[in-house]
């Protein structure tokens, strides 16, 4: 925020005189219309002061294990899932059904597989969701769910 005072104040005190002999004549905008363009950008969370509350969309590289026999998921399989921007809130999904989760790092959760969740051989589909955080403005992304990965069950 104070580096965005020190542009608007830096910007304000340039003036024709401040600029080189052949360059063209500077157009000047209101400070204010600078300061609504960097507010409404749509989707730039970083450049948005007021999505410090926004939560990133997390993303899912791998699982610990990409096949399990069914004996391993109804013993309740203990599964990691690797990606990133993991938050505390972060869940992880198994075909629908939001798992206990244990966030190790913003780069690893971990889950134990309840026994009854899975009951035959087939595929079963690991997402994370992460919920919305509280920024109701516009142009400020919050929270998601990741793409699929696919844990076979044999």
């Amino acid at each position: 925020m104070i580096y965005l005072a020190e542009f608007a104040n830096n910007l304000a005190s340039r003036g024709a005189e401040s600029r080189p002999r052949n360059s063209a004549p500077a157009v000047r905008r209101p400070l204010w219309a600078i300061g609504i363009a960097l507010l409404l950008l749509p989707g730039c969370n970083a450049l948005n002061p007021l999505c410090g509350s926004a939560r990133p969309a997390p993303v899912i590289t791998s699982l610990s294990a990409s096949t399990i026999t069914l004996a391993q998921a109804q013993q309740g399989f203990v599964l990691t899932v690797t990606g990133k921007e993991f938050v505390a809130a972060s869940v992880v999904i198994i075909n629908g059904s939001t798992l206990s989760t244990t966030v190790q790092s913003s780069k690893q959760l971990q889950v134990t597989i309840p026994t009854d969740l899975i009951s035959g051989p087939g595929t079963a589909d690991v997402t994370v969701k992460t919920p919305g955080g509280n920024s109701t403005y516009e142009g400020c992304t919050s929270g998601g769910t990741s793409s699929a990965l696919t844990l076979t069950i044999t």
